[in-house]
């Protein structure tokens, strides 16, 4: 059995641990800074086998070059000069095996040109989406096309309902705010806004959430609806699913 432990880090940023099941080896995603990860590691006498990267933003590979420097751990990730420590490039339509179980990597780009994601098909089925899907939302372009963040999410879409969804960030309470103005008929929002403030409230991460969950309550996954629609049509173009969709990342940057 593979667990899946977060790491806080920085103001709202997960690094996520996985860790077989009596083993003291362990694989850290994105890890943004590393004193937090060191911490867990030593108080647990863990060893840091291998670390995952989704992309090249500092906040996701801050702490690469210090725990590289303490621990070798074997280094996969984005074949892009803008990492440094890079042990084994990977893109799309790559595996990769950790932790006992093989991972499919997919190019999901739109957030940044690099960006890729982790899945593995075992139970549970698990995503590692970095800066691409969150809780109720999507990550901002900065360096894609909305073409491109639309193509990444239907590929999301596509996977198992019960598939946990590890976001590298914790945007729900927000992300759901926003959710609630883009597809106001939905019941599953309100619920969902309700349960992520008493989490937030004593401190607990909404985290991880599913594909299942997010085709109710995630209004980018939900631009075919007539309620995401219309709401989109107020705000700028919606004639079709793309359309709305980019209407949808426009409005939420200046929501």
């Amino acid at each position: 059995m593979l667990s899946v432990t977060p790491i806080p880090a920085l103001s709202d940023n997960y690094i996520w641990l996985l860790r077989q099941d009596n083993s003291q080896s362990v694989c850290v995603v994105d890890p943004g800074e590393a004193a937090p990860v060191i911490e867990l590691l030593e108080r647990e006498s863990l060893k840091l086998e291998s670390i995952l990267i989704t992309h090249h933003h500092h906040d996701h590979t801050g702490g690469l070059a210090e725990l590289i420097k303490r621990y070798s751990p074997h280094v996969i990730g984005p074949a892009t000069p803008s990492i440094e420590g890079i042990d084994e490039a990977v893109g799309d339509g790559d595996e990769v095996r950790i932790m006992g179980r093989r991972f499919e990597v997919s190019a999901t780009p739109g957030h940044t040109l690099d960006h890729i994601s982790y899945f593995t098909a075992g139970i549970p089925a698990l995503l590692f989406c970095g800066d691409t899907l969150f809780c109720a939302g999507c990550g901002r372009l900065f360096e894609g096309t909305p073409e491109q963040m639309f193509t990444s999410l239907q590929q999301f879409a596509e996977l198992p309902e019960d598939t946990l969804v590890f976001a590298a960030h914790e945007y729900t309470l927000a992300n759901l705010v926003f959710a609630r103005a883009a597809d106001p008929e939905n019941e599953d929002v309100k619920h969902a806004l309700q349960e992520c403030e008493k989490a937030r409230a004593l401190d607990r991460p909404t985290l991880p959430s599913t594909i299942g969950r997010e085709l109710k309550i995630n209004p980018y996954l939900r631009v075919g609806t007539d309620s995401v629609r219309q709401a989109a049509g107020s705000q700028g173009d919606n004639d079709n699913d793309l359309a709305t969709f980019t209407t949808l990342r426009e409005w939420k940057n200046r929501f």
